[in-house]
């Protein structure tokens, strides 16, 4: 669905990219991981044809990147960036209805949509009258309702409360298994491993890891036990033959509370992998 083969942006004598490779399966969901200024905004204006690539190969869909512009591309996207606008003078419901028009989708899937961000009765307010994280969910209406092949979020929940995060994650995941192939970027470890198939951690326009959320927190994991006691301490053993008898009686310990692997998050991956916080 998508292959991306040697990419490169360069801007100026800035190389924002420098020849990253990735492929995403239809129906997958493809997270692009990494910190501010590491090149996912720029590969997602890429893939939608905002910017022109530097070098490399791109195929989304089945279509090159020389034909990004063409309408039988763009009309099988669906994509929500920080270019992504909404009419402040119109309604919620006129801005998806006019939408919803030049899809040509059902008359029925704005109630639809809107109902899953929860934003129905916001039908008749004006966009201008929202506040940022209800204009988000509007954008996001308006990068689904056509039910798109592929679908591009820059950041997708950024501006949302957890309830509300919540909702978007459970839309994303009917899509997902609806077919819809999505590829999102995020700050979010706890969304990423959640929705994410595959990520990839970009830092300073490379890739320097990728892989699912789950083998990567396995492939990075320490061979360590964490043994917490009812007074508050905590004792750190090898999973080794060495301690293989401290690790039976902790088992029937009365004074052991809790016992718990070294099983690192993402964001502690990714600081592994590249030194830095992903922020």
């Amino acid at each position: 669905m998508i292959h991306v083969k040697e990419l490169k942006k360069t801007f100026g004598v800035e190389h924002a990219l420098k020849g990253i490779d990735f492929e995403v399966d239809k129906g997958e969901v493809f997270g692009l991981l990494g910190p501010s200024g590491s090149g996912k905004t720029t590969t997602i204006k890429l893939l939608t044809g905002e910017f022109k690539s530097s070098g490399g190969n791109i195929e989304v869909n089945g279509t090159t990147d020389k034909h990004f512009k063409k309408t039988s591309y763009v009309k099988h996207l669906g994509i929500l960036s920080d270019k992504t606008s909404l009419y402040d003078r119109l309604t919620v419901g006129d801005n998806l209805e006019l939408y919803r028009k030049l899809y040509n989708a059902p008359k029925n899937v704005v109630d639809e949509v809107l109902g899953k961000v929860g934003l129905l009765e916001e039908k008749g307010k004006r966009v201008s009258k929202l506040s940022k994280g209800m204009k988000q969910r509007v954008m996001l209406c308006k990068a689904v309702l056509h039910k798109p092949d592929v679908l591009f979020l820059d950041e997708p929940t950024s501006a949302l409360d957890p309830t509300t995060t919540e909702k978007i994650h459970e839309m994303l995941e009917e899509l997902k298994n609806d077919g819809t192939t999505i590829m999102l970027t995020t700050h979010n470890m706890d969304e990423a491993t959640r929705l994410c198939d595959k990520v990839a951690f970009l830092y300073e326009g490379v890739i320097k890891e990728t892989g699912s959320p789950e083998d990567l927190r396995h492939r990075y994991k320490r061979n360590e036990v964490h043994l917490t006691y009812e007074d508050g301490g905590i004792r750190t053993v090898g999973r080794d033959v060495e301690n293989q008898g401290l690790l039976k009686e902790a088992l029937f310990d009365t004074s052991v509370i809790d016992i718990r692997t070294d099983f690192p998050t993402l964001g502690e991956v990714f600081k592994k992998v590249t030194g830095k916080e992903l922020v």
